[in-house]
């Protein structure tokens, strides 16, 4: 791994120094948390709109390539708790549910690129063994952090390498229409980071909203732009693909 290059990198106790400290209806940092319903309305809305499709539906030609979707849709409604419930007190100990989910999330789309421009098969079999694994870098963060070692490399390699992977995924022919939407989830995944490193200088200058709090939304459009993806595509013709 890249990072097994450098040594151990702790989580700077600075990280949970958000811009925002505003106080609003008794809700300490108000915008941060409030900000992450966005997250809950893509889930549930995307659940909703797996739960409804059926064999006569376009949306997917094979009926199983819902499930990776459906774990994504989940973390994201996850998301939205967890997140909510680390910026109402920020430590480490909640942080671990509010990376978790999003875990969740990046392991599910690994799993449903695979499924629906490699192999069904192998995409649901991976599936579990990529969330798994991305949940776990979570685990042995705080494990560590907990034992006086904290190292973010794993979770760090791990959020790397699931963006390559999907790059990469992204490459080969999909069997639907719209997967151009995939590239502007890409989009708001790359600006939800920028939002976040630019936390305070964003905050500074508007003194109305802070980067961390564009950097929920800038994510939670990420989720919406998968769930149009999958409301408007169709099978292409097997002989496109083919070419």
């Amino acid at each position: 791994m890249l990072t097994s290059r450098l040594g151990p990198i702790p989580q700077p106790p600075s990280y949970h120094q958000f811009a925002d400290q505003r106080t609003l209806l008794g809700i300490p940092r108000f915008a941060d948390v409030v900000s992450n319903i966005g997250f809950a309305i893509v889930g549930v809305w995307g659940i909703i709109f797996l739960r409804q499709q059926s064999a006569s539906k376009r949306a997917f030609i094979d009926l199983r390539e819902r499930w990776p979707y459906m774990v994504a849709f989940l973390g994201f409604v996850l998301t939205s708790a967890g997140s909510a419930y680390y910026h109402v007190l920020p430590t480490n100990a909640r942080l671990v549910w509010d990376r978790l989910p999003m875990t969740i999330v990046f392991g599910a789309l690994i799993g449903a690129m695979i499924a629906e421009r490699i192999s069904v098969e192998a995409g649901l079999n991976l599936l579990p063994l990529v969330v798994l694994a991305s949940m776990g870098s979570v685990l042995q963060w705080y494990w560590d952090e907990l034992h006086g070692r904290g190292d973010l490399r794993f979770y760090a390699s791990v959020q790397v390498y699931s963006a390559l992977v999907l790059i990469l995924v992204l490459l080969i022919r999909s069997r639907y229409t719209h997967g151009y939407l995939l590239a502007v989830v890409f989009g708001f995944y790359v600006l939800a980071k920028v939002f976040e490193e630019l936390d305070d200088q964003i905050f500074s200058r508007t003194r109305f909203v802070s980067g961390h709090t564009l950097k929920h939304l800038a994510a939670a459009a990420a989720g919406y732009c998968i769930l149009r993806m999958l409301q408007r595509r169709a099978p292409l013709p097997a002989e496109f693909i083919a070419h």
